[in-house]
């Protein structure tokens, strides 16, 4: 199942123009910024601000940018795909009555929906990566208004925010995976996710919305960037914890609905 999840669906040329489209924010930013290389982004501060000292910092500069809006929902466009394409090409009844457990459907799917996800984040990473070692070469992290981080803190440091990441792109493509077995269409499915996203960040904007924001994935996804503050290391364990459980929660729903659905669904 998980080959076929693969060929089906990595090799498309939507998603294949999803994570190009990913790669290439990194790549096009490095260029504009390339004639302050070692000098401060202009008068930005935090990751913003330093994106132009190194390669590493470029990457993470990218990731922030990239990770709010852009990045979940192209991980929820490659989820809702997963999820819905068997159902909308008619072949889920044959996969139903062919030697094929709905218990091994779904764990195919959702290790495909994790490895796609993981190819999302890594491109932007790649990307920056390539981006910013040809541009701004490789240097230790720096933190506008902080010591700079030494070549293994700055590994470890990066190590942990792009697994803080990746996590939370799996709390978004896991409810995208369910909505995309709820609903009728990938489409529609597509549309509430990415709705879901927006609207997400709206409220974690609203500071009056302050219990209403703790309880979203979204209000914690930005968390791994107080890594690189000035004021030390984050607290990402509420995060994590949020995180997993909406992941937990999402692959439940998802669990009921497909291995309830009749072959005809």
């Amino acid at each position: 199942m998980l080959r076929v999840e693969i060929r089906t669906q990595l090799l498309r040329l939507r998603t294949l123009v999803a994570l190009a489209a990913l790669a290439a924010i990194p790549i096009v930013a490095g260029l504009a910024t390339s004639s302050t290389a070692g000098h401060p982004n202009g008068s930005q501060g935090g990751l913003f601000g330093a994106s132009t000292y190194s390669a590493l910092n470029h990457a993470l500069a990218s990731l922030a940018f990239i990770e709010p809006q852009l990045l979940p929902i192209a991980v929820a466009m490659l989820a809702c795909a997963v999820a819905s394409s068997d159902r909308g090409w008619g072949t889920l009844r044959y996969l139903y009555v062919a030697p094929v457990s709905r218990t091994r459907l779904l764990v195919g799917k959702l290790t495909a929906v994790a490895l796609f996800t993981l190819a999302a984040t890594l491109c932007v990473v790649l990307a920056g990566l390539a981006t910013g070692l040809a541009i701004f070469g490789w240097h230790d992290v720096h933190i506008i208004g902080a010591p700079t981080l030494t070549g293994g803190e700055s590994i470890a440091r990066a190590g942990v925010a792009i697994g803080y990441i990746l996590l939370s792109m799996l709390s978004i493509a896991a409810i995208a995976f369910a909505l995309g077995l709820m609903l009728p269409r990938g489409a529609e499915a597509l549309t509430v996710a990415i709705g879901f996203v927006i609207v997400a960040n709206m409220l974690d904007g609203a500071n009056f919305l302050a219990d209403v924001r703790k309880a979203l994935s979204v209000h914690y996804w930005q968390d791994w960037m107080d890594l690189f503050e000035p004021g030390g290391p984050a607290h990402l364990a509420t995060g994590v914890t949020v995180q997993l459980a909406t992941i937990v929660a999402a692959v439940g729903v998802s669990a009921l609905v497909l291995l309830r659905r009749e072959p005809a669904a």
